[in-house]
């Protein structure tokens, strides 16, 4: 029986994040954005000492011109949208006032947060982020107060997850899953190029001191096929220079305009002797098309190439949905709704049982060191994630502005996961992987807290008015 809870208290807090070098995908380039923190307070039913309250946390980037591409906004209103629907969660789910599981907390309002999203001009993927960053904070305090860590918990489903949202899946698939994962101990890096990033020489892909010794890389794509085979031909002849084998995924970010485009692309891949080198390592292609686009375009034989879809996961129909047009795989992201990667991920099971693969990748957009990165790269160990896009560590100067009594306390609590070699304290990379042995800490993946009066309360959004309109 999953335990009950309710909540007490919600509280939303940002930090400034200055980029190390500027980070492009698709047509946004960032040098910085606020991470927001989520603070939640819970009671737990039947419990009669202080553990019957508990406090958890999450934390996540304010990722501009990603969860809402629209052209009319600026990236500044985007973020606002973010903001927005972190606050019409959180009156959401304080509406819920009597004890009900963290998974009904969710279910009850995943529906009114879209549907209210919706009227203000939030679009669904933008909407889902609110609940996406508590639910990580409700299971981080449960998981406190059960005096237990993440994946035990998931694994006797303490949640109390099942089918609601997800009708494709029968009543025990996902307690199933769940009661049979065996997390990993290790989860390699997939090093990000960005579409500003150097290729050759110091600083290129090849180099050790920016790759950290990755096996994988996920490259950026333009939406110019021309453009794109010419550079992927640059970085293959660089990555055979680390003499070790690799793999890469390519990540369009919804600039390829559409079918025909796409195909320009893939017909290079398949033909252009100077594409051997990466088509021969190629796993994957993210998300080519936009969202609405793509759920326009059967994939029909481009699918032989294999392809996933992220921006465009908006609902938990968002996969059978892909499924039927030819797509493969769908991403994990914890700002997408840490239950819905759970729900992927048994379908993916489910479905690849059958006899054709099916899949879920970890691709991280928004995970800082600290709280943000610890739950995700622990939600993926979990669900079976073998290698996992991690761009914090190379697009951010370590803790970036933390303070560093609190960089010091993540590094202290996980030292598998962080390390100072004279530079400051960052992610620690052995080998290419990162290592989860301090992740079954009591709570969400996290032993340490961040430091709540160094931050800022959550910024009221500067253009509500264009979310009224």
């Amino acid at each position: 029986m999953s335990p009950r809870l309710k909540l007490r208290d919600i509280a939303f807090f940002e930090r400034p994040v200055q980029f190390a070098r500027p980070f492009r995908f698709g047509a946004v380039t960032i040098n910085a954005t606020p991470q927001l923190f989520v603070r939640v307070e819970i009671e737990v039913e039947g419990k009669t000492t202080n553990r019957g309250v508990a406090v958890g946390a999450s934390a996540e980037l304010l990722v501009p011109k990603w969860f809402d591409k629209r052209p009319e906004l600026s990236p500044a209103q985007t973020v606002d949208g973010l903001r927005r629907a972190l606050e019409i969660a959180r009156g959401l789910y304080l509406a819920r006032t009597g004890y009900q599981t963290a998974f009904d907390l969710h279910a009850s309002c995943i529906g009114a947060q879209i549907a209210t999203c919706a009227k203000k001009n939030i679009p669904a993927l933008a909407a889902a982020y609110g609940p996406a960053e508590i639910d990580k904070a409700i299971l981080d305090a449960l998981l406190r107060a059960a005096e237990t860590n993440f994946f035990d918990g998931m694994a006797g489903n303490i949640a109390g997850m099942d089918a609601r949202l997800s009708p494709d899946l029968g009543g025990a698939d996902i307690a199933t899953f769940l009661g049979g994962r065996a997390p990993l101990e290790r989860v390699a890096i997939r090093h990000t190029v960005g579409l500003d990033d150097p290729v050759e020489g110091e600083g290129g892909v090849a180099d050790p001191r920016e790759n950290a010794g990755a096996r994988y890389f996920k490259l950026k794509l333009s939406g110019d096929p021309a453009a794109d085979a010419a550079r992927l031909a640059r970085i293959g002849k660089e990555l055979d220079k680390l003499g070790r084998d690799y793999k890469v995924t390519l990540d369009a970010n919804e600039q390829y305009a559409d079918l025909s485009a796409l195909r320009a692309l893939i017909d290079r891949l398949d033909h252009d002797a100077a594409l051997r080198r990466i088509a021969a390592r190629l796993l994957y292609v993210e998300q080519p098309m936009p969202r609405d686009i793509t759920r326009q375009s059967p994939l029909g034989a481009l699918a032989d190439r294999g392809f996933i879809i992220d921006e465009a996961d908006d609902s938990y129909d968002a996969f059978p949905a892909a499924r039927a047009l030819g797509y493969r795989g769908i991403s994990s992201k914890s700002c997408k709704g840490l239950y819905k990667s759970i729900v992927n991920a048994t379908r993916a099971a489910k479905w690849s049982a059958g006899g054709e693969q099916y899949f879920v990748t970890g691709e991280d957009l928004t995970c800082q060191a600290g709280l943000a990165v610890q739950q995700d790269l622990a939600l993926g160990a979990f669900i079976g994630v073998t290698h996992a896009e991690r761009n914090g560590h190379h697009y951010v100067d370590g803790f970036g502005d933390t303070p560093t009594p609190e960089a010091q306390a993540f590094a202290a609590a996980h030292p598998d996961l962080y390390a100072d070699a004279g530079q400051g304290i960052r992610l620690s990379i052995h080998d290419g992987d990162l290592l989860t042995g301090s992740l079954h800490a009591t709570g969400f993946a996290t032993s340490v807290h961040p430091d709540w009066s160094a931050l800022r309360p959550l910024e009221q959004p500067k253009s509500l008015q264009e979310y009224l309109a």
